[in-house]
Parts: structure tokens; sequence; C-alpha cells
């Protein structure tokens, strides 16, 4: 895992967190859960190739 990888997805919270504060400063809170969300599923999206990798990993060195 490289560094910018952790770089994008801390730049991907501070965009989320800017969204939901502009939101919730406009009246409408009923989209900050929204955009949290997405925010969430995005970096699930994105972890989903090293998890898949650490599987193999660890299925490898268990012998399964």
């Amino acid at each position: 895992m490289d560094i910018s990888f952790v770089y994008k997805i801390a730049a991907i919270g501070l965009i989320i967190a800017v969204l939901n504060q502009i939101l919730q400063k406009s009246g409408k809170e009923e989209y900050t859960l929204i955009t949290t969300i997405a925010g969430i599923i995005i970096v699930v999206l994105m972890l989903l190739p090293f998890v898949s990798q650490l599987n193999d990993e660890l299925s490898s060195f268990f012998g399964l």
C-alpha cells in the first residue's frame, strides 16, 4: 500500500466533511447522511482489491 493511497482516503474524508458542513449550514440536513454514506462506499470500493489480496495471502500462509 502506497502512502498516496492513504492521502487519497484522507482527501475523500476532508471533502465529505466540508460537504457535510456546507449542507448543514444551508439547511439541507437530509443530504448530509447521503453524502457520508457515499463517501464510505467510495472508500470501501477503493479498499476491496487490498482486502482480496490480504485474503489470498492469508489463505496461502495457512495453507487453506
